[in-house]
């Protein structure tokens, strides 16, 4: 359920007249899940070319290189991606060019005897001007809703619901009414 509103999010603030998403966390993964399976391809390419005494040496060097990359990737996702969602921007013009960031995180919340499973938002927004040299303010939200608003007994999502609360929450935080 947590990556259905997830995905939800992500199309419902990727859309043009909201944030254009910037993809830097997913294109560094792509990057270093590429790198590992052409290293990996070569590897294993080089040995079947090779004989096997002569290739040692280059497939012991393809296979730590593999498990480095993998390693990086996976610590990548863990401390720098973490559990962000979406991060976006968009340009407004307010007596000036105003550069707003967006950044959005998720976690659920497990069900406890007195409450439902919960999804969890927090919110940053970033305004700023001339490039990003000069911060016009910062906002701050969090927000939680059990899952069982967002979805019936079938399963079935309510995207007009999630979309609502999502769109209350971003635009409280780029008003800066936050925390």
């Amino acid at each position: 359920m947590k990556h259905a509103c997830d995905d939800a999010l992500k199309r419902f603030l990727s859309r043009p007249e909201l944030f254009k998403q910037i993809y830097t966390h997913t294109d560094v993964r792509l990057a270093l899940g590429w790198a590992s399976v052409f290293v990996a391809g070569g590897t294993a390419l080089y040995g079947y070319k090779v004989e096997f005494e002569k290739s040692k040496p280059v497939i012991w060097a393809g296979l730590i290189l593999y498990i480095l990359l993998t390693t990086i990737q996976t610590l990548y996702a863990f401390f720098v991606e973490g559990n962000v969602v979406f991060v976006g921007k968009r340009k407004t013009f307010d007596k000036r060019i105003v550069t707003e960031r967006i950044t959005i995180t998720s976690t659920s919340k497990p069900s406890t005897p007195s409450s439902p499973p919960a999804y969890k938002l927090g919110l940053t927004c970033v305004r700023s001007t001339s490039g990003g040299k000069s911060l016009l303010g910062r906002g701050r939200a969090l927000g939680e809703r059990g899952f069982n608003t967002f979805f019936d007994s079938h399963g079935v999502m309510d995207q007009e619901g999630f979309e609502q609360w999502a769109g209350e929450l971003v635009g409280r935080v780029m008003e800066g009414k936050g925390e």
